[in-house]
């Protein structure tokens, strides 16, 4: 097992302020440590640097031994990219770069650029290297992450698998790696609930040391013995569970408080007792050198400066206020989409706020987009009752609307003059991105953007997909509270168990296309434990026919 020292570490964006500066930390072998911090300070990037991908503009690292790295999007950019193509991009470094030059190679033959000789070279070098045996464990991992058997990972497509899926298979190759180090940005993203109690698992079982990005509360509750905080520019370190983490910061914040007012009130006190000394020097100049002495002790201890202040905390205003409608919101006739799931009935009424679960790929984000409009059903209907308003917030922030549009432009959009749209930006943490482009953000940022604008929008209907995804802690427990005030209701596709401990009632769709009804959250993470029966659980209500 390998550890990672992290020192004086520097980051700018380009022609941007800098990011961070003087973060320093280190991570002792066989350490499961986490990076937390607000969205936007630079969790992502760390991980970025430490991982070679972009350099720091100051400071060092050193990786003790292999490691191996994971992007919180990974099998997500290309759809027509094959899973070798994705598999190779998290396979270590010599291996990667022979395996670019494979692809390369085979493309060139196949096209007729090159009669083959490149191919054969480079084949040779993938084999030399260990290919095949990076191959082998790509079979391995398949076959226990992935739903159908893969044949050929050469032709097979990444856009073939669910997102849960891609994830779990690089998860489950990464985990069982052996490498000493492991980085991990957000590797509960995408994943259903039964398959994070499975990373839990695995992360609680791998000897590996390892540094990654995560926002889900239960799993950060479950396996981090280490927590990174990055704030204030800089990094503070809390060397223990991160169920000890919020009263760990209070402490911290408590204790900067104190020395700050210790340091004032000292410096007060030398610089009366200067004046004093000076006041008797005058009246005795054998006092002088006394009068001299106090002078330069408060001096001194002013260029020293004053210990750093707490940092403030983060100061979000949701005001998801809504509006009234109907009391039926929503009713569900026979309906299907994409024949994903059986056709079943139900309605919504107003105040309500409904989960949708199940594993992934079974269609939950597809009905929202149905009831959004975007997506006609294939079977059934559903009717919408008077006075609905809809505002969806999309799982990836996709929202072509935004792009090349910055971030005051796009609220300004939604108010009625300029002061209002940076107070609301202000609100949401945004002000200091109001110039910036959307798809320059961060994705939290991204995510409290879009939720700014549905609070603007003013709807009465919420149709969330996976909104906590890419919150800090600190921005979901916001959104929960003013989810909790919100006049209208709440339709929602999660993951978060924190997040759906927050709803009132559950619909479930399981991987054989049944839809179920469930009455609280105790009784949805039964079924979630237990898919393949369902029907077995107490108080779950088939809504199929």
């Amino acid at each position: 097992m390998g550890g990672i020292v992290v020192s004086e570490l520097e980051y700018a964006p380009p022609a941007s302020e800098p990011l961070f500066f003087d973060v320093s930390f280190g991570v002792a072998p066989g350490e499961h440590a986490v990076i937390v911090g607000a969205n936007g300070v630079g969790k992502s990037t760390i991980l970025r640097i430490l991982s070679g991908e972009i350099e720091a503009d100051a400071g060092d690292f050193a990786i003790d031994g292999s490691f191996l790295s994971m992007t919180q999007d990974v099998g997500m950019s290309n759809p027509t990219d094959t899973l070798r193509q994705m598999l190779i991009e998290v396979a270590p470094v010599q291996l990667r770069e022979s395996g670019r030059a494979l692809f390369a190679a085979e493309q060139a033959m196949n096209d007729g650029t090159d009669d083959g000789m490149k191919f054969a070279e480079a084949l040779t070098e993938w084999g030399d290297l260990g290919g095949y045996e990076l191959e082998s464990q790509w079979a391995a991992a398949a076959g226990r992450s992935v739903k159908t058997p893969i044949d050929d990972f050469g032709t097979r497509l990444v856009s073939e698998l669910s997102g849960g899926e891609r994830k779990r298979l690089v998860l489950d190759l990464l985990l069982t790696s052996g490498v000493d180090v492991l980085l991990l940005d957000e590797p509960d993203n995408y994943l259903d609930i039964p398959t994070r109690l499975w990373l839990e698992e695995e992360i609680r079982k791998c000897r590996s040391t390892i540094l990654m990005v995560s926002h889900d509360r239960s799993l950060l509750e479950q396996v981090a013995n280490k927590a990174v905080v990055i704030e204030g520019s800089g990094a503070w370190v809390h060397g223990g569970p991160y169920t000890e983490y919020p009263e760990a910061r209070e402490k911290r914040q408590r204790l900067l408080g104190d020395a700050v007012k210790r340091w004032n009130d000292e410096e007060r006190r030398l610089f009366r007792h200067m004046k004093v000394m000076k006041q008797r020097a005058a009246q005795n100049f054998k006092n002088a050198t006394k009068a001299n002495a106090a002078e330069t002790r408060w001096e001194r201890f002013v260029k020293a400066g004053p210990p750093p202040p707490p940092v403030p905390d983060q100061n979000l205003h949701v005001k998801l206020r809504g509006a009234d409608s109907s009391r039926r919101v929503l009713a569900f006739s026979d309906l299907s989409v994409s024949d994903l799931f059986l056709p079943f009935n139900d309605e919504v009424h107003f105040g309500e706020r409904v989960g949708l679960i199940g594993p992934n790929g079974t269609g939950k984000s597809h009905l929202l987009r149905a009831l959004a409009g975007e997506l006609e059903p294939s079977s059934g209907s559903f009717k919408l009752g008077p006075r609905t308003s809809i505002g969806t917030f999309t799982q990836i922030n996709d929202r072509p609307d935004f792009l090349g549009h910055a971030c005051f432009d796009i609220v300004r959009q939604r108010v009625s003059d300029d002061e209002k749209a940076m107070k609301s930006l202000a609100r949401y943490g945004l002000a200091n991105q109001a110039r910036q482009e959307f798809e320059t953000l961060s994705g939290g940022q991204k995510a409290r953007l879009e939720i700014l604008c549905l609070e603007l929008e003013g709807h009465n209907v919420l149709l969330l997909d996976e909104p906590t995804d890419n919150l800090d802690v600190d921005s979901s427990e916001v959104l929960e509270q003013a989810l909790d005030g919100f006049l209208g209701t709440v339709i929602a596709v999660s993951h978060d168990r924190s997040f759906l401990a927050q709803l009132d009632r559950f619909v479930m769709i399981n991987d054989d296309g049944d839809v179920y009804a469930l009455p609280d959250f105790e009784t949805a993470m039964e079924a979630l434990t237990s898919p393949g029966e369902v029907s077995s659980v107490r108080f779950a209500k088939p809504l199929t026919n």
